[in-house]
């Protein structure tokens, strides 16, 4: 098992910034590859990014490219959103999840086996 714990979330004015934390524990050696997701109200859950822990190798969702950026602290066991340049369309809760596949282009939320309780970002027009 791996838990995952996202921080972070919060209010916002639209242009401003949030930086998001997802830590993982428990069997962290099975995780490969970290995912953040959000889902709006009413609306499916949306891919936004993911990295790989070896590597850093990292995948966007067109929507978000150029604006959000994902990191990782291998040392820390935590993966990091910095979200810039925020829209209100970008108000969500976040997920992150984790899987043990090593490909970074996984984009749908049933290639993933861990996924975290989520955090609320709201960002206001």
């Amino acid at each position: 098992q791996v838990q995952l714990v996202e921080s972070g979330g919060g209010l916002v004015q639209a242009g401003g910034s949030l930086k998001l934390s997802c830590l993982a524990s428990g069997r962290t050696f099975s995780s490969r590859v970290m995912g953040w997701f959000r889902q709006a109200p009413g609306k499916e859950r949306e891919f936004v990014a993911a990295i790989t822990w070896s590597g850093g190798n990292t995948f966007y969702a067109d929507s978000v490219k150029g604006r959000f950026t994902i990191s990782r602290d291998v040392a820390k066991n935590t993966v990091y959103l910095q979200m810039n340049g925020l829209k209100p369309e970008d108000t969500a809760v976040y997920f992150c999840a984790s899987d043990k596949d090593v490909s970074v282009y996984k984009s749908r939320s049933a290639e993933y086996d861990y996924w975290g309780q989520g955090t609320q970002v709201t960002v206001s027009s």
